[in-house]
């Protein structure tokens, strides 16, 4: 359900109530007119919906306070939350009942809330406090995890070895053989439900995200598809799987932390798909050179695609590479693997910065179409857009988009997450869907960026107009989006390159849940149709 205690930079600023920020106003550009703030009441009509069978009480305020918001996941917003009466800091993420749109998303809530109740005390797993429900959001009291996502802890380390990816190995796969143990399947294991519990060298890495877990009894077989795509074992695409897909995803985990991409990884979902049937594993890229024979081999027995023979989560934890962390190499895997686990979380707001200059500079033409769109979608005149006024509008208006797009769309727009869109996220909504068929956009993006007019975009460029985005390893990401986004290696960004970016598809490390859910569902269908899902899988 999203990262739930992950604390990004600045979060501290960010102040206890909730206020609608205002607009930035640049110098010498006209105010924006889509910065409207409409009344986000909610009617009193709505019946009331009840998600928790026992939650801890309905008022979270009597024992908690809550502060600056710490993220956001597909349903949730994480803010940092004290104890009244102890003053310890915690976490909690409080999910909009208007984000919980059909019974499956109520269901993973309840369920989710019950599992982290069944599972006993473990150091790798986050500790669920209390749970609150009211009107209008359920939320979860749980230990804070200040120490940041997976990826950036290696990231930020001078030297990463073969030896500290088998210490995380081991921490994940034993969290998989504690919920194996007690019945539980993970079903949506990824680097980025793992986050450390404090910024100490010594801090413990903490599962924090069961959302999509469900309880199973010995050869129980499940046929719903959910996951993320990259990391979704082949008989899950097959519709006929059981726990042994988690040591699958952890295979895919423990292939990243060795090399810095995934094992099966194509441009499009179809490609994706058919990647992970085929099951071919790519040692040969650097560093695989480099790396130890017994960790080629764990890897090879966690990603047979035959889950008979797949290793469990004890035989994995008995491999000799687990078996022996203090003899694996701790020779430095090279920059090559940190710059690509960095690059997955750069992109990002490379992209989003570019949208937002093409939403400024919408011609009034432009301007006008969307906001005549807006009001025609607007079925109850309440100046929201609610999801099913989104679906029905992008249809009648010429956007052949499934529902689980639509959803993506919506949750990616909808900035202040109270589940409906507002003028303001519908413009950036309108400008996603036009940019990929306008260059004239994507020109004027481009020239933002190339501020000199020499037809790249340098690095002292790429600085200047990202310097709002950026943290305190600043130059360390500018160097990623140039290795990344600079396909013909002259170190700068041409137009062709930069257009390839805005173009290419999504990021493997931010699927959503209903995207696979719906999207994989259909595509499993149709791969059973053309005779992929039957082919043999080899090594």
């Amino acid at each position: 359900m999203g990262n739930c205690c992950v604390t990004p930079n600045g979060a501290a600023d960010a102040g206890g109530g909730k206020k609608p920020k205002e607009p930035k106003q640049k110098k010498g550009k006209k105010p924006n007119p889509f910065s409207i703030e409409y009344n986000r009441s909610t009617p009193a009509s709505a019946p009331r919906l009840v998600v928790l069978r026992e939650p801890t009480g309905r008022d979270i305020a009597e024992r908690y306070e809550l502060g600056a918001e710490l993220g956001r996941g597909e349903f949730g917003v994480t803010y940092l939350c004290t104890d009244r009466a102890s003053g310890e800091a915690l976490a909690c993420k409080s999910i909009s009942k208007k984000k919980l749109r059909t019974p499956v998303d109520v269901e993973d809530v309840r369920r989710e809330v019950e599992i982290m109740r069944h599972l006993p005390k473990h150091p790798n797993i986050v500790t669920l406090r209390d749970t609150y429900e009211d009107d209008n959001a359920v939320h979860l009291v749980m230990e804070l995890c200040e120490g940041g996502e997976l990826f950036d802890r290696i990231v930020a380390r001078g030297h990463y070895t073969e030896r500290a990816a088998a210490l995380v190995t081991r921490t994940i796969v034993e969290v998989v053989q504690m919920c194996h143990k007690h019945g539980v399947m993970h079903r949506d294991l990824k680097p980025e439900n793992f986050l450390f519990a404090n910024k100490k060298e010594s801090a413990a890495l903490k599962a924090i995200d069961f959302g999509l877990s469900v309880f199973f009894t010995p050869g129980e077989r499940f046929t719903e598809i959910v996951g993320s795509p990259y990391y979704m074992a082949p008989e899950v695409l097959k519709r006929n799987y059981g726990p042994e897909v988690d040591v699958w995803s952890a295979g895919v985990i423990l292939y990243i932390l060795l090399c810095g991409v995934p094992p099966f990884w194509a441009e499009s979902e179809q490609g994706v798909a058919q990647a992970i049937i085929r099951s071919v594993i790519d040692f040969k890229r650097d560093p695989w050179p480099r790396v130890s024979d017994n960790a080629k081999d764990l890897v090879r027995g966690m990603l047979n695609p035959d889950p008979k023979r797949r290793l469990t989560a004890q035989q994995v934890l008995d491999h000799p590479w687990l078996q022996n962390i203090k003899k694996a190499p701790n020779v430095n895997l090279g920059e090559t693997v940190k710059a690509r686990l960095q690059q997955f979380s750069v992109m990002n707001k490379f992209k989003k910065h570019a949208l937002r200059v093409i939403a400024e500079h919408l011609s009034v033409e432009e301007a006008a179409d969307i906001k005549d769109m807006f009001e025609k979608m607007d079925l109850n005149k309440d100046q929201m857009l609610n999801f099913d006024e989104l679906k029905l509008g992008l249809h009648k208006f010429g956007h052949q988009i499934p529902d689980a797009d639509v959803q993506i769309l919506m949750e990616a727009a909808d900035a202040d997450g109270n589940g409906s869109l507002d003028y303001g996220e519908f413009v950036t909504l309108s400008v996603h869907l036009r940019k990929i068929g306008n260059d004239e956009h994507l020109h004027k993006a481009f020239a933002y960026f190339d501020r000199n007019q020499s037809g790249y975009i340098e690095i002292d460029e790429l600085r200047e107009s990202l310097a709002d985005d950026l943290g305190q390893n600043h130059e360390e990401v500018i160097n990623a989006i140039i290795r990344d986004v600079d396909t013909d290696k002259d170190g700068k960004i041409s137009y062709d390159e930069f257009a390839a970016m805005m173009k290419a598809g999504t990021d493997w490390r931010k699927a959503s849940r209903q995207y696979s859910r719906e999207r994989f569902t259909s595509l499993s269908l149709k791969l059973q149709k053309d005779g992929s899902l039957q082919m043999e899988s080899t090594q």
